[in-house]
């Protein structure tokens, strides 16, 4: 049977360089980095070579780029290391739960947590946060503002630069008054970095969140950028790696593998018609679907969002069962993200932003990767209508059909 893989919003095949470089890097660049010896030196500059190839990903300096081991401990590492356990977290429903747990944590530890409402589209209006920063205070304790830049489920992409623009604003009016608030803006950029250009600089963005393993890279590797004057203390602690704010030894293999699987991260969001070819690809996925299944609902089609993302509602059913459909016809999907892909309950960022129950229950999400082709499209489509014309038979669907949302 032939597998066809739209699943790559939780995890993409790492690419054929990519596995060559981590395994020579196992065989040949075992020593420390921290060792002084010239063989642990080396191993320093292949992990310093990746720093940079990373940091050219986001356009950030080489020096602001912290490795962990993943977007989950980044993501911890961003709210943990500017908030500790006190000051203002500003955010959303819609968040990863890499974002929303520690954001509980912090919560019940007696931080303050705001979370931002959503507009029809699942958007953040920067209308609102610069109502909750007017409200916050930032001259007493710090405050963080943590939006994702696209969203995992739905594809929804934020409008980041004027969120960043709202927390300038609120900058510029707190030294109006004469003192400089403890005030920095973070966004977990672990879908978009690798499918769309992600710049810090221009984005304004004080700490952002990377993972190799969602642009073809190795799993166990990822990476925080912390801008210039951001105070970050270390969470992970035992020794003075990554300029003493995530102790630990570096996973030297997957450190360089992530270098290489930027690289070419980079090389592909710069070639805007490859780009417009997947989105192509993606946006034929849904017109066959709709043409077979005329109830299906597109969730988040009314935001701009990521060109590998489809998440189809299909009112009456169950997302669990057109997933098995799915899977005995060898189509991987899932129903949002991996971490919570056991849970019977609708998608937490499906509610936050309204989506109706019945729509909800049975919204599954297929992501596309920069290696998706035409022909694989073509078999999850018909895979994806045959399954739910099968189960719509023992599974009627009754009621109005809603408009996308």
């Amino acid at each position: 049977m032939q597998r066809v893989y739209l699943d790559n919003n939780a995890t993409t095949r790492p690419d054929d360089a990519v596995a060559r470089a981590v395994d020579q890097a196992q065989r040949g660049l075992w020593a420390n980095p921290s060792s002084v010896h010239r063989f642990g030196q080396e191993v320093r500059q292949r992990v310093e070579l990746a720093r940079r190839e990373v940091a050219e990903l986001i356009g950030s300096r080489a020096r602001g780029l912290v490795f962990t081991s993943g977007g989950t401990e980044a993501n911890n590492l961003a709210l943990q290391g500017v908030l500790g356990r006190g000051g203002t977290l500003i955010t959303t429903d819609v968040e990863h739960a890499a974002v929303r747990e520690p954001a509980d944590a912090l919560e019940r530890a007696g931080a303050a947590v705001v979370r931002l409402p959503l507009c029809a589209d699942g958007r953040v209006d920067p209308a609102s946060l610069s109502g909750a920063l007017a409200r916050a205070d930032a001259g007493r304790g710090p405050v963080l503002v943590s939006v994702m830049w696209a969203n995992n489920e739905t594809g929804v992409i934020q409008p980041v630069a004027e969120l960043a623009a709202a927390v300038d604003a609120a900058r510029r009016a707190a030294a109006a008054e004469g003192y400089r608030p403890k005030l920095w803006l973070h966004t977990d950029a672990t879908q978009a970095v690798g499918k769309l250009p992600v710049d810090v600089g221009a984005a304004g963005v004080d700490l952002l969140t990377l993972a190799a393993h969602k642009l073809h890279g190795p799993k166990g590797v990822g990476g925080l950028y912390v801008g210039p004057g951001v105070p970050l203390r270390a969470v992970q602690r035992g020794g003075p790696q990554e300029r003493e704010r995530r102790g630990g030894t570096e996973n030297v293999p997957a450190v360089v593998g992530f270098g290489v699987a930027a690289q070419q991260a980079l090389a592909f969001v710069s070639d805007p018609a490859r780009v417009a070819a997947l989105a192509g690809l993606r946006d034929t996925l849904e017109q066959r679907v709709r043409a077979g299944h005329p109830g299906m609902v597109v969730n988040g089609a009314r935001a701009p969002r990521l060109w590998n993302t489809a998440n189809l509602g299909f009112p009456g059913l169950l997302a669990e069962a057109i997933l098995l459909g799915l899977s005995e016809r060898g189509v991987c999907a899932s129903a949002g993200a991996a971490c919570s892909s056991g849970s019977l309950e609708p998608s937490p960022v499906l509610r936050a932003m309204g989506v109706e129950e019945s729509v909800a229950h049975g919204s599954v999400r297929l992501s596309l990767s920069r290696e998706t082709t035409a022909a694989e499209v073509d078999t999850a489509a018909e895979a994806l209508v045959a399954v739910v014309e099968r189960l719509g038979k023992v599974m009627p669907m009754g009621g109005s059909l809603p408009s996308d949302v």
